[in-house]
């Protein structure tokens, strides 16, 4: 058992798989992630709403499970997805992965018009720190999943995760034009 953590606008008792995106990471799917500071970075301000942090056990035993780390599996799958494709990892009730850092630019998208290579555009997906994200693909996850907890950001909360996000993007940044410089 693990416990993840889900950020969002509202308490989630019961998550819904079939809400998310289509076009995310790893698809459609309720994602979370096993570290609660990163839960809580993720969350971003919406006026008149409030910032949830919901806190759950998942059971993993019984469940089929997929692992990515950062590689050319990964990336493939990252990218059928983002272009919204059938998802070829249906089987599995959770994947559990990378985020694909291109938050700033999108990467992607720069490689479908021809200007990066496949080799190039990993690379700058992989700029950063390693975040992965625990993706509940199926109703048997879900029912795999129990609520324990929510609680509501502070506002000063919500200001030091700001704090901790620039200097991310900052860090990101400089590592994304090094890699850029490197791949001219």
């Amino acid at each position: 058992m693990i416990r993840v953590y889900h950020s969002g606008y509202e308490k989630i008792r019961e998550p819904d798989v079939h809400r998310g995106r289509k076009n995310a990471d790893l698809g459609q799917g309720f994602y979370t992630t096993d570290k609660r500071e990163f839960a809580c970075r993720w969350a971003r301000e919406k006026t008149g709403s409030d910032i949830y942090v919901n806190t759950y056990e998942l059971e993993l035993e019984g469940l089929n499970i997929k692992k990515f780390e950062r590689n050319e599996e990964w990336f493939r799958y990252v990218f059928s997805n983002r272009r919204s494709m059938p998802d070829y990892l249906s089987e599995y009730d959770v994947i559990i992965g990378p985020i694909a850092n291109d938050t700033i630019y999108d990467t992607l998208g720069i490689m479908t018009s021809g200007y990066l290579s496949d080799d190039e555009a990993m690379k700058l997906l992989c700029v950063g720190p390693c975040y992965h994200q625990i993706t509940l693909k199926t109703l048997k996850a879900a029912e795999h999943l129990r609520f324990v907890s929510s609680e509501i950001l502070s506002g000063d909360d919500i200001e030091a995760n700001k704090k901790i996000m620039e200097v991310d993007e900052e860090q990101y940044l400089s590592e994304f034009t090094r890699v850029m410089e490197e791949l001219n």
